[in-house]
């Protein structure tokens, strides 16, 4: 870090998407300056639109499967498509920017001698057989499924931030996220808080896959940044990984029953097949979170959904017109 100011300069990769779009929003309240790296593949510019007259704020459109060569004192890496919609439209290109994405942030990393954050998921865990699911848990993954371009990619990205940590030296924090939602998430990510509340909001049927049995535990975003904030600023005996998310599990059917209620909407709601790999169940264990973060999520679904369901309900004349 430089020794004349100590206002850091942050990078994000991924920074226009969902969730690095509210981690920007809070290092810039917090006085940072920070670089957003996105090739907009799935982030968009509407995330970061506000932030661009912030003299704090700079973008930049680069692919982190190529190397990035900038001055920062501290890197959190979420560059990765996320929902099975997108992360399947090309699953080379997704496997490549998990790992390709890993050496070159590490590479910088290492570099600069700096801390490097790695947004990994609960998808390591694949369709858990233990339930719920801790760190010590080496997950039930299938390696040639049509899921495991993003698993086995976020696996393999794992495995570069500790050898890196190990053989080099790397300041690492790695963080295993769950099921999250809030304003933001894209229109079209087909994941199932923002298919429900579209839906409701269209009074189109409300699509279940599976009976709606199956287990999530939904994870406010705002409470997510706070846990990356806190595992950023841990000292070097904490590298993770370590799950965070919100304990409390919903099933699939209450979740779309909650969302109908919520909107006012008459949709009914519909089943269809579960698909290949799809886990039955998803639940953290935080208590490593709560032991060295001191974090836990605290704010309800109901507020949550509140939240989201008037972002939708924003973006409703623009979604109407791009289909008409």
């Amino acid at each position: 870090m430089r020794l004349y100011d100590s206002r850091k300069r942050i990078l994000v990769t991924g920074g226009a998407g969902f969730i690095g779009s509210h981690l920007i929003e809070r290092l810039l309240d917090m006085g940072h300056d920070v670089l957003c790296a996105d090739n907009l593949f799935t982030g968009t510019k509407r995330n970061i639109d506000a932030f661009h007259n912030n003299p704090h704020f700079e973008f930049l459109r680069h692919d982190v499967t190529f190397p990035l060569y900038v001055e920062v004192d501290e890197i959190y890496n979420l560059a990765c498509p996320a929902s099975p919609v997108h992360y399947q439209h090309d699953p080379v290109q997704t496997t490549k920017t998990s790992v390709h994405g890993a050496i070159n942030v590490l590479g910088l990393a290492k570099r600069l001698k700096c801390k490097v954050f790695q947004a990994s998921t609960s998808e390591v865990y694949g369709d858990p057989v233990v339930h719920p699911q801790p760190e010590t848990y080496w997950g039930h993954v299938n390696p040639i499924g049509p899921r495991s371009c993003y698993d086995e990619g976020k696996r393999c990205a794992e495995t570069l931030f500790f050898d890196y940590h190990q053989q080099h030296g790397v300041a690492i924090k790695v963080a295993r996220i769950f099921n999250t939602y809030g304003p933001r998430m894209h229109p079209a990510d087909g994941r199932v808080v923002s298919n429900f509340i579209l839906q409701a909001l269209n009074g189109a049927p409300i699509t279940v896959f599976g009976d709606g049995s199956q287990t999530r535990s939904f994870c406010y975003v705002d409470d997510l940044v706070e846990g990356f904030i806190r595992l950023m600023d841990t000292g070097p005996e904490i590298t993770g990984p370590i799950n965070l998310g919100n304990p409390n599990e919903f099933t699939i059917r209450q979740l779309a029953e909650k969302v109908v209620e919520m909107t006012g909407s008459k949709s009914e709601i519909v089943y269809r097949d579960l698909p290949q790999d799809d886990p039955k169940q998803r639940q953290p264990d935080i208590t490593l979170a709560r032991k060295h973060l001191d974090w836990a999520p605290t704010i309800e679904l109901d507020h949550g959904l509140r939240q989201t369901i008037s972002y939708f309900e924003s973006l409703m004349p623009e979604l109407v017109s791009e289909t008409a």
